[in-house]
């Protein structure tokens, strides 16, 4: 089963922000479920983890000069603070074990794993950087590790 699960991105998801690349990987994650038939479990987690208020107080610190993941530190919350356990309930509540999963997100995958579902492949959701979400996508790469070219 082709499964996306997506952190909300009021931001990129709603108002087609170009600083992340949140609403292309959604709308493409859509586009894959229309055609192969999927789950996309849509999971409340703004911010990666943080919510939306103190998501745009980092935008202002990126601003500033901060990369995403010291913004987040300067106000004082982890890297990435979401959770996927939440997926993994609703997962095996739709009785779905074995997943293609639609993600960059090595975390995601393995946070998944842990929780007893089992990737038979993971689906790259590549998207084409813009002017402003080149240094953010560089950040995921380089420092948390995610699956970008």
């Amino acid at each position: 089963m082709l499964v996306r699960v997506h952190s909300e991105c009021i931001t990129g998801d709603l108002f087609s922000s170009q600083r992340c690349d949140c609403g292309s990987q959604l709308q493409k994650s859509l586009d894959y479920i229309t055609k192969e038939k999927g789950v996309l479990i849509y999971l409340r987690q703004e911010g990666r983890g943080i919510g939306l208020i103190n998501k745009l107080k980092a935008y202002n610190l990126q601003d500033e000069g901060f990369n995403t993941i010291n913004a987040n530190h300067q106000l004082g919350f982890e890297t990435d603070e979401r959770e996927y356990q939440a997926a993994t309930l609703i997962l095996k509540d739709l009785g779905i074990k074995r997943i293609k999963l639609l993600t960059n997100n090595p975390e995601k995958v393995k946070s998944l794993i842990r929780e007893g579902i089992e990737i038979v492949d993971r689906i790259p959701l590549m998207i084409e950087p813009t002017v402003d979400s080149e240094d953010y996508l560089r950040i995921k790469r380089d420092l948390m590790g995610h699956l970008l070219d």
